[in-house]
């Protein structure tokens, strides 16, 4: 249990090929890691925005709620790993929708473990040390999309230039889902206050 819940994430994300391998044949991921690793992520964000040094939280505290970051990190995560899927069940990809899943959130993890200390120095930086907040954050986010490349690589048995290219047609999915899903949200709120208005005009001629 310690190896799956500690070692291994570990393991992963320092050497990524032969951890997603044994990820993906030796069996030793686990899907309960991936989503801790997701609300850690989660939990994390919010403490960043709410407890981040002025000198690089832009936040508006009165602005601040916990449900939109909870919602602007599960969506995109889902929404990623169903985008991939899809594509990749076109493009003959071996991996599973789990094992794609458990790719992305292992891969989340250096960003948990970057942002918890960085949210704490940061409230101890002056003006000239912010650029080691931006860069760490940076390093994080470069980490990831590392991470994410190796995994994707590897679970679906892609080259690199075919796993690139599963990528940018995944971001490229799943701009096309939302964008059908804001007009869908549109046109049926559209639809709705017509048939309100309707409604309204009948009761008030009534």
């Amino acid at each position: 249990m310690k190896q799956d819940f500690l070692k291994f994430p570990l393991h992963l994300i320092f050497h990524p090929f032969s951890g997603f391998w044994d990820m993906k044949f030796e069996r030793k991921g686990k899907l309960a890691v991936s989503l801790t690793i997701l609300a850690l992520l989660v939990l994390t964000t919010i403490l960043q925005k709410q407890f981040a040094g002025f000198l690089v939280n832009f936040v508006d505290p009165r602005m601040l709620n916990s449900l939109d970051d909870l919602q602007y990190t599960l969506l995109p995560f889902l929404l990623f790993c169903m985008a991939n899927w899809s594509i990749t069940t076109l493009m003959e990809g071996e991996g599973k929708f789990k094992e794609i899943v458990m790719t992305t959130g292992y891969a989340l993890l250096p960003i948990v473990l970057i942002n918890l200390p960085m949210t704490f120095i940061s409230r101890f930086m002056t003006q000239e040390e912010t650029a080691f907040y931006w860069l760490m954050n940076s390093a994080a986010s470069i980490w990831f999309v590392f991470l994410l490349f190796v995994g994707i690589m590897t679970v679906h048995q892609y080259s690199p230039s075919k796993a690139f290219l599963t990528l940018f047609l995944t971001v490229i999915a799943m701009a096309f889902v939302v964008f059908i899903g804001t007009l869908a949200f549109s046109l049926g709120a559209q639809i709705y206050w017509f048939i309100y208005d309707v409604y309204r005009e009948i009761i008030f001629r009534a």
